[in-house]
């Protein structure tokens, strides 16, 4: 292994300190950086496994903490931050990305002194961030969305919701599995109104210029398989469908079986063709 940590701190947007790992074989064909979706982070479930999977067929893997994910420095697992939690926005997710493709390219070039591209997966939420990032950063070679998000807007609320999180200042989402109330400060909203051009996810995908790839479950309840039809409508590009698979491919958190979940394995099958494309 020419490169190898774990939880290495970078400071991410408004100078927020987290964690991202990095492992790069010898050989590697390329380096997958992968971004997690809401409520997620780089150890949720079954990502591990993901990795491994990856690094077995010869390709270097990074993953991150989101900065404003919920986590902290020193305890990265679930959600100890819940201010952090709630200050985060679309943009900060963005610079985060951006930021570790930039130093994942800084790494393989000058640390390894290496010449292979850079790919890119995003899981839910970090499939809309990552069309929106990679749009605008040319250091990334390939592209997938798994079970990715097709609109920022309408996730927001409206009407009387809207009108209440406004005066209110801060809305809040129950974890079921945490049971935490996870809040959302109305300055979520004032970011993305302030950046809607910037955020809107089908003009980035139609302007990707690199090879892209979605991979949905059709048993997704989170995200609907119908968000992924839209956004290979946009690109121009094939719709992978996982049949039985739901939002997360069966995987959950914790996850302790040593083998990834059926679901999921089939999923990555699918993107490991996609990367070995030439």
């Amino acid at each position: 292994m020419l490169i190898e940590f774990k939880n290495k701190i970078y400071e991410g947007s408004n100078q927020r300190k987290s964690l991202f790992d990095c492992h790069i074989p010898k050989d590697a064909k390329a380096v997958i950086i992968f971004a997690h979706g809401y409520k997620g982070y780089k150890d949720w479930g079954a990502w591990n496994l993901m990795q491994d999977y990856f690094l077995k067929q010869g390709f270097g893997f990074v993953k991150f903490n989101m900065s404003h994910n919920g986590g902290t420095v020193e305890e990265a697992i679930d959600f100890p931050d819940l201010e952090a939690f709630g200050k985060n926005t679309y943009t900060f997710e963005i610079n985060d990305l951006d930021w570790i493709i930039n130093e994942t390219d800084r790494i393989i070039r000058q640390e390894c002194e290496m010449d292979i591209p850079v790919y890119l997966i995003g899981h839910s939420r970090g499939g809309g961030v990552a069309i929106l990032t990679a749009a605008q950063n040319n250091k990334v070679a390939k592209l997938i969305s798994l079970a990715g998000i097709s609109n920022i807007g309408n996730r927001f609320p409206t009407g009387d919701q809207l009108l209440d999180w406004e005066f209110g200042g801060v809305m809040y989402v129950q974890n079921g599995r945490t049971n935490q109330a996870m809040p959302h400060f109305y300055s979520f909203y004032e970011d993305f109104k302030k950046n809607e051009a910037a955020l809107d996810i089908e003009a980035a995908a139609t302007s990707l210029s690199m090879p892209f790839l979605q991979i949905h479950g059709d048993m997704d309840l989170a995200v609907s398989i119908s968000e992924g039809q839209a956004v290979a409508q946009w690109t121009d590009t094939r719709l992978c469908v996982i049949k039985g698979a739901g939002h997360t491919f069966s995987a959950a958190q914790p996850w302790t079986n040593e083998h990834l979940p059926e679901d999921m394995e089939s999923a990555l099958k699918k993107a490991l063709e996609f990367f070995n494309e030439t």
